[in-house]
């Protein structure tokens, strides 16, 4: 009779691919999966905008002018009061006058001037790339105006070192993440955006877009197979948590989604948008990106747990990997609320200065709503952790059928079958799998009759 206590240790770790599951269990997630992608694929394709509607003329207004191209050709300092330009009082120093050369458009080569005051936060410097702003029906001496400086150059260079860094560390996987990352953009760009300009309901478009990313990004990065596939299962279900919270809390609230400049224009330019949605949408896309994270390393802790315990039962493995879970979590949610800080700075700011108390402050709309967004998408980030390692052990430990086609170094089936992590299960004659080939146990079968037959 085999050592129970020599069972664990008769495995190989298979680190990389995930071990292949049962034919049944492939059959069960695929009736799961199948018919969800199938549907967003038919959502993709009945609210295909094909493109951004299009505008009978300019507005005006933010990015909807015409830019070019343009350059600092000199900079010269001047009192403010020879320039007719008025400064506080407590503001010292001399304006800058710079001269600026068009170098794109139909009026290449003309020159204009562009007064800097001395509080400025944007300055120039001679040989300076900077974007103009051209109103064709403007007077003349007012058709050209600095609008940006010109930093194509190092956000190219930056985004290079970028993708760089993550296929010299990541390789395979980082070249994969990088292909993801592009899908992503284009989904957002050429599907998410202008199907929400065309009047299309932005809740339904952000869950059927943010599925298609997670479906393309997940399966793309890890795989198809069973980690994958309960990776995404989790990450669905916290959505579905995500939505259903964010549009109870927005409404409960009355959160309008109205509460900046960008909004305002984009509601003014486009009345039929649903702003209200357009928050909800916001939440689930945010969230998107955290959740993708968190499911993937649950689901592989869990398998991975597995693999170095095959007689583990489900429970073990789920308590095991919710130790794992506990310091993701906190970690995560911290990450959440620094985000959204960090990108609400200067918003804080401003509230940390105001005369208003912190109870004022914190339920006015402006905060209420970033309040909302980070409250609701941190617990759906906590809520994916216990879910996705649930469904996980259960998928891992339910697996007792026959595996599939034996991948390289696993034992080949020898009576019983393999357990899902894809190590062998120690034989009753006290033989092994490792390193590729069956070994005995020291003290059993044949050595033993070779040293008997020597003493006699």
């Amino acid at each position: 009779m085999s050592n129970p206590q020599a069972h664990p240790h008769g495995h190989t770790h298979q680190h990389g691919p995930a071990a292949p599951v049962s034919a049944h269990l492939r059959r069960v997630i695929a009736a799961v999966l199948i018919p969800f992608g199938v549907l967003m694929a038919i959502g993709l394709i009945w609210l295909w905008p094909g493109g951004a509607p299009e505008q009978d003329e300019r507005t005006g207004v933010g990015f909807d002018q015409q830019h070019e191209e343009a350059r600092v050709t000199e900079l010269v300092e001047r009192p403010c009061e020879d320039l007719g330009v008025q400064v506080p009082e407590s503001v010292t120093g001399a304006c800058e006058q710079a001269t600026v050369e068009v170098t794109s458009g139909p009026d290449r080569g003309r020159t204009f001037t562009e007064v800097v005051p001395p509080d400025a936060t944007k300055r120039f410097h001679e040989g300076q790339g900077v974007v103009v702003a051209y109103a064709p029906e403007a007077p003349e001496e007012l058709q050209y105006s600095v609008v940006d400086v010109e930093r194509k150059v190092p956000m190219l260079l930056l985004a290079a070192i970028f993708a760089l860094v993550v296929v010299a560390v990541g390789r395979l996987r980082g070249l994969l993440a990088l292909v993801g990352l592009v899908a992503s953009f284009l989904v957002l760009t050429l599907f998410i955006l202008p199907a929400v300009l065309h009047g299309s309901n932005p809740l339904l478009v952000a869950v059927i877009g943010g599925s298609v990313i997670m479906l393309v990004t997940l399966y793309l990065c890890h795989g198809v197979n069973a980690r994958t596939s309960v990776a995404v299962l989790g990450t669905l279900v916290s959505l579905l948590l995500i939505g259903v919270l964010g549009s109870l809390f927005i409404g409960w609230a009355h959160l309008t989604g109205n509460t900046d400049d960008q909004t305002g224009l984009v509601h003014s330019l486009y009345p039929g948008i649903e702003i209200q949605g357009l928050l909800l949408a916001s939440i689930l896309i945010g969230s998107l990106g955290v959740l993708d994270d968190v499911t993937v390393t649950q689901t592989s802790a869990v398998w991975e747990l597995k693999l170095a315990s095959p007689t583990a039962g489900w429970r073990q493995l789920y308590s095991a990997a919710m130790r794992i879970g506990r310091d993701h979590i906190a970690s995560v949610v911290n990450t959440l609320v620094l985000a959204y800080a960090g990108a609400a700075l200067p918003l804080l700011l401003l509230f940390s200065i105001a005369r208003s108390g912190v109870e004022t402050v914190a339920f006015s709309e402006l905060v209420a709503e970033e309040i909302v967004r980070t409250l609701v998408g941190s617990i759906g980030l906590v809520a994916s952790v216990p879910v996705t390692t649930l469904l996980a052990a259960l998928v891992v430990s339910a697996d007792r059928g026959d595996p599939g086609p034996t991948a390289a170094g696993q034992p080949p089936g020898r009576g019983a079958p393999l357990p899902s992590g894809g190590g062998a299960p120690a034989e009753r004659t006290g033989t092994t799998w490792t390193d590729g080939r069956w070994t005995r146990a020291p003290g059993r079968g044949r050595p033993t009759s070779h040293r008997r037959r020597r003493k006699k």
